[in-house]
This record gives structure tokens, sequence and C-alpha cells, in this order.
């Protein structure tokens, strides 16, 4: 498996790009991985790169995006943060990945067990980490509000919307390119207990 030209990204639509995606992790689930000489697609992508997809996620390491999406150096951009929450460096970081490298998607992708998220539902404070928890506040009242409890996953599942309502909110560039469809932004699930990723 060859690495992405940029004439393979030109050609790669939006939803083409979230395609590759599902059927990456299809084969990651299958044991059916693609066989890709990786030292060959360092030397390929060493003038140069062209992603198709950036992947905002945890950076659980139970988590690592492009074995689970079964793609090789040079194939996804990936964001990794705590609790997979928007600041302003990962949407410059997002906004590159697009708006100047052409990438077509942006997976905002949460995981089952979060650790983030789960300090964020027990309201623990402790140095840098109480700021970072904050960012997942608006999805445990929204769970809170909706169902009248808080239950990690379902917060979990709403902290990937409420990041996908912060990329949309507080980046022009990208909600921009979103209108105009060339780019998608999506959300999903990665389960630790399988592997799977459910799509939101």
């Amino acid at each position: 498996m060859s690495s992405i030209t940029k004439e393979m990204q030109e050609g790669i639509t939006p939803n083409k790009a979230i395609e590759m995606l599902t059927e990456g992790n299809q084969r990651f689930l299958n044991k059916n991985v693609l066989n890709r000489d990786l030292h060959a697609q360092v030397l390929a992508t060493s003038g140069g790169q062209n992603p198709y997809a950036v992947v905002l996620s945890c950076i659980d390491s139970r988590v690592p995006v492009e074995l689970t999406f079964d793609q090789g150096i040079g194939d996804i951009f990936s964001a990794r943060v705590a609790g997979n929450v928007v600041n302003e460096d990962v949407l410059g970081s997002i906004e590159y990945a697009c708006g100047v490298a052409g990438s077509k998607a942006i997976l905002v992708l949460g995981h089952t067990k979060c650790g983030a998220v789960t300090a964020a539902c027990q309201g623990v404070e402790l140095g840098n980490i109480t700021a970072l928890l904050s960012k997942i506040k608006p999805a445990i009242n929204e769970v809170k509000e909706r169902t009248g409890a808080v239950d990690v996953e379902e917060v979990t599942k709403s902290n990937v919307r409420q990041s996908i309502i912060e990329i949309r909110s507080k980046s022009t560039m990208l909600s921009d390119l979103e209108k105009e469809g060339s780019i998608k932004i999506i959300g999903a699930v990665y389960h630790v207990e399988d592997g799977s990723v459910t799509f939101l």
C-alpha cells in the first residue's frame, strides 16, 4: 500500500474520506489490515504529506488512531488531547490540516471508559487538569438537563458533539469549508472493549 499523493488526496471527497476511515476500522476488527511497507512510506512522505483526514482524539493509550483505522504513514493527521476537547492550539492544528494541507474530513473521536470524562463527572480538581476538565462541563450539563443524571458514556457522546460545536463556532475557516462542501465534520466513539468505532 503506497502513501497518498497530492493527486490522490484531491480526488477524495469528504464522504469518501469518512468511508475510508470506516473501512479501515472494519479491516482492523476483521484482523485483515492492509500490507504496508512503513519504511517505504517514510521515504515516500519525506518530501511532503497529503493526509486525507484529521482525527481529534483523546491521549488514552488504548486508542491508537492510526492502528484503529488501519492507516499508514502520511494518511491522516492525529491531534490528541485528554478528553478530545477543543482549545486554540487544537483548533489551529485542525485549520492547518484542512485549510492548508487539504484534508477532507474532521473526525472528533471520543472513547468509552474515558478517564478525563470520568474525572470531570466526579468534579476532580488538580493542577492544570482542572482547566482541561472544565471544557467537559458543558457536556455534563447537557446530559444532566436531558436525562436528569450524569452517565459517563452519555457525557462522552455529548462531549464529542460539544467539540464539534466548538470547532464550527470558533473557526470561521472550518465552518466556511464545511458549508461549501469542501470538508465534513463528524463525531464517533471508539469502544475500548472491542476496538469498534460507532459513528454518531
